[in-house]
């Protein structure tokens, strides 16, 4: 458990404006001085914890709304925007921690202008051939937005989960034989025939939902509830979609999309089941995707959402990387975060996992900031589909906060309170201040250096 003081101003005000009130009788009616309630509004002080429960008694407010987790996720995303050499010194920490708290609608403004920056120039890099063409281009990647979209939800989506949920209850799911009575489930509410075919993965027309008939039958009962998603609960989708107001259509569709997968997922795996699974298997990914008839990636990356209120799993970080190093998936539930431009941390053990197929990977881990994590990463092989096709590579990484360690049956023999155990690893290297790292790919950004043509050590250059 952390000991942070939690500082909610912008919470405090919004409730008290939403409901027409003065800081004065607001304060009555929390019983408190309306010094001090002014005080909290601006964060020179935090809330307190008989301050959060007035709110809640006397108002019916949320408290797992008062949550640091998103100031801190943006508070690296500042941090690493601002490292970019354009911005020149980079703020106080302190300054940045008090901008995500007190200004987060700034903040998000900010990251979002700095995004179509760095898209103009990547734009104007590639312009020696795409002379001619439209040279528009500065708002944010429908992906990207999606991609933030998940990040600043903390990877839960609680109406879509709790459908999911509900809909595996009717249909019974949750014991392995998805595919059997999802195809049921489809003729008989739907009239909807199942096909096997050597198309594509899923393609639904004319009644009838084709699936690629190689594909694992986890793959093809997860392409059944997503096609079921898009059936029943189209009109809840739209509804998170609306909620989401993305500013690019083509971003609405892609979510949508995200939001019908999610929904598959959580189906699959329904939330109780599996939290209590999870919790009695203690997270070993093997025995609980042999339980649940999923893939050890669908395992791994539903532990990643399993957050929530009153009844949290343990906060997971799940990423997807290809064989270049590109996150191709990432989601966290800890103060881990990862780069949003560029790869991860090449001493992260999820890069070794490509060397040895089939086999888990396990490490303990430390970022600058003093943070230790316990980080399991595997390879994933998908199916090509015929001799000789690619088989597309992957390799899933999964961790938590090494308080959460002995949770995990993969850490019986791990010594975590010894400190020589913990590897360093960082974000990026364009914000990471380790002077030492034999892997260093580029400077950090905010560091002066020191060059001496006369002298070489780990670096060609000393960090300042």
């Amino acid at each position: 458990m952390t000991n942070q003081k939690l500082y909610a101003g912008v919470k405090l005000r919004e409730t008290r404006l939403k409901r027409g009130l003065t800081q004065k009788t607001f304060a009555e009616k929390l019983g408190i001085s309306l010094s001090y309630l002014n005080q909290m509004e601006n964060n020179h002080r935090p809330i307190s914890a008989g301050v959060v429960l007035a709110m809640a008694q006397e108002f019916g407010f949320d408290v797992t709304e008062l949550s640091v987790a998103e100031a801190d996720r943006m508070v690296v995303d500042m941090r690493e925007a601002l490292a970019d050499p354009l911005f020149g010194e980079v703020p106080p920490l302190a300054d940045l921690q008090l901008t995500a708290s007190n200004a987060p609608a700034l903040a998000r403004a900010f990251l979002n202008l700095h995004r179509a920056h760095r898209h103009a120039q990547d734009r104007l890099a590639s312009l020696n051939e795409a002379l001619g063409q439209d040279a528009t281009g500065l708002d944010p990647q429908p992906w990207e937005e999606v991609r933030d979209f998940f990040h600043y939800c903390d990877n839960y989506i609680d109406a879509v989960d709790r459908a999911a949920e509900s809909f595996a209850s009717r249909v019974r799911l949750g014991n392995g034989n998805h595919p059997a009575l999802l195809e049921r489930h489809l003729a008989r509410q739907h009239g909807i025939d199942v096909i096997y075919t050597k198309g594509p993965l899923r393609r639904f027309e004319d009644g009838r939902l084709g699936l690629r008939g190689d594909a694992a039958p986890a793959t093809q009962a997860f392409q059944m509830a997503h096609q079921i998603a898009l059936i029943e609960h189209d009109d809840l989708l739209d509804a998170t979609l609306d909620f989401a107001n993305f500013s690019d259509p083509q971003a609405r569709a892609i979510c949508k999309i995200g939001l019908a997968n999610y929904f598959a997922g959580a189906a699959l795996l329904p939330y109780g089941p599996f939290l209590a699974a999870a919790r009695s298997l203690r997270h070993d990914l093997d025995l609980l995707a042999e339980r649940f008839g999923a893939s050890i990636e669908q395992v791994a990356h539903r532990l990643s959402t399993l957050q929530r209120a009153g009844a949290k799993g343990v906060p997971f970080f799940f990423v997807r990387v290809d064989q270049a190093g590109t996150i191709t998936k990432r989601h966290s539930a800890t103060k881990l975060q990862f780069a949003r431009f560029g790869g991860a941390c090449p001493l992260w053990n999820v890069h070794r996992a490509f060397e040895t197929p089939t086999r888990y990977l396990r490490q303990l881990a430390e970022t600058p900031d003093g943070r230790r994590y316990f980080c399991l990463a595997k390879d994933i092989t998908k199916p090509g589909g015929a001799y000789g096709a690619p088989k597309p590579r992957f390799a899933i990484g999964l961790g938590c906060e090494v308080s959460h360690a002995k949770a995990l049956t993969y850490t019986d023999d791990f010594d975590l309170q010894s400190a020589a155990a913990f590897e360093p690893i960082g974000i990026s290297c364009r914000i990471c201040e380790r002077k030492s790292c034999h892997q260093r790919a580029v400077p950090p950004l905010e560091k002066p250096l020191k060059i001496n043509p006369m002298q070489r050590g780990i670096l060609p250059y000393e960090i300042g």
